[in-house]
């Protein structure tokens, strides 16, 4: 039987590379000179260094800019508010991957209730898609595209 995984994987290479992107453009701009404004990236958290609010958003928006050119959906930015003190402030940004459980029974919900006939199954960080016909897993691809998830989905391991 036809089969594929929807999925939700961020390349951490990519990753990596659009934080020194990002560094590379502060340490360039004349409004962050000698600031001590940083990028700070760990296993998909990434924390915003700066000296007050103002700049946090700027940077917020330098990072999404850099992520967007490397290929990387900005669905998956979780933003958390940003912690002051008087002399630095600082923001992290979660870059969310895998699919959880509560995603994973949505995007099998909304798979019930579009009444295609495949079916679908919640192993571990993915979501196996099965039907009998090919077409019905490419509907099944075009619902699932169409569908308001808070994540960015692919789809990869299709079998024929």
């Amino acid at each position: 039987m036809p089969s594929f995984d929807t999925v939700s994987e961020l390349n951490a290479h990519e990753v990596a590379n659009a934080v020194d992107q990002a560094n590379r453009e502060l340490s360039q701009r004349f409004d962050f000179k000698d600031s001590g404004a940083r990028f700070e990236l760990k296993d998909f958290t990434v924390t915003l260094h700066a000296q007050v609010d103002f700049q946090l958003k700027q940077m917020l928006e330098i990072l999404k800019l850099r992520l967007g050119k490397r290929g990387i959906d900005l669905a998956c930015l979780e933003v958390k508010d940003p912690q002051t003190n008087l002399s630095s402030a600082q923001q992290e940004v979660i870059l969310r991957h895998g699919i959880d459980a509560e995603a994973g029974r949505r995007i099998m919900r909304a798979i019930k209730d579009s009444r295609l006939k495949v079916q679908a199954s919640i192993q571990g960080d993915k979501v196996r898609i099965t039907g009998k016909q090919r077409d019905d897993l490419q509907a099944a691809m075009a619902l699932l595209r169409g569908a308001k998830l808070e994540l960015p989905l692919q789809f990869n391991n299709f079998r024929d």
